[in-house]
């Protein structure tokens, strides 16, 4: 039996969208601990999360494009670096419980690989790569748009990257790097909520929660920076 005769009939309906040829969504779902080293080229999501992966960059960064015609290059870069982290790509991934539905080898199986940061990261980008493959650009295009859109209406270009903004206004003022500190962690492994406390210098700290440490920890960030008016929290 292939490895797409598995159809994942409950995934499509989640993923919004139906496989022409099954066999994409299976290969894009299969780690590489679950093939033979000599077809794991052939048969594991590696080349499909390098194509998806190429194929989010294209798209986010055509709907930032559209969406921030004010934005200049550098303002667009570091929204477009804060939206295709793994970390985002991973709770993508919870989001649509694709570690259930994963091929994975007994060994990584047994170490939580289904809830591996990493591999989640990765194999939402193959699913990305795999709509591509099966239904073109414009399928692929409303996928990462419908999943993405949240990420994007969470801040203007000018707020995309909150750590990065809250360091270099540390820096500009002779302070030490802003430090995070994971103060809770609530929810089941399948969907997890952090909590990040950010401390600078002699100001108080502030906290938030988020789905992974690192969009707590740039939510942290952007509360800081709207509490001391280096962002109006207006403008988001």
């Amino acid at each position: 039996m292939s490895r797409g005769a598995r159809n994942h009939d409950k995934l499509q309906f989640r993923l919004g969208y139906r496989f022409a040829d099954p066999d994409l969504l299976g290969r894009a779902l299969t780690h590489s601990s679950a093939v033979s080293p000599a077809k794991r080229i052939e048969y594991s999501y590696q080349r499909l999360e390098f194509l998806g992966d190429r194929v989010l960059g294209l798209v986010v960064a055509d709907m930032l494009y559209r969406r921030y015609p004010k934005a200049n290059e550098g303002e667009l870069s570091r929204t477009l670096n804060s939206l295709v982290r793994k970390e985002t790509c991973a709770v993508i991934a919870r989001t649509l419980d694709l570690g259930s539905e994963m091929h994975l080898g007994d060994s990584e199986a047994r170490t939580g690989g289904a809830e591996k940061e990493a591999i989640l990261g990765d194999v939402t980008e193959a699913v990305i790569g795999a709509i591509y493959c099966d239904g073109g650009m414009a399928k692929a295009y409303e996928f990462v748009e419908r999943m993405f859109e949240e990420f994007l209406a969470d801040g203007s270009a000018n707020k995309a990257d909150a750590k990065t903004t809250l360091q270099e206004w540390a820096q500009a003022r002779g302070l030490e790097p802003p430090t995070y500190t994971q103060t809770d962690r609530r929810g089941p492994d399948h969907a997890p909520e952090f909590t990040i406390a950010v401390t600078l210098g002699d100001y108080d700290s502030l906290s938030a929660t988020g789905p992974s440490k690192k969009i707590a920890e740039h939510k942290a960030a952007e509360l800081f920076l709207i509490a001391h008016k280096v962002w109006k929290e207006a403008s988001r």
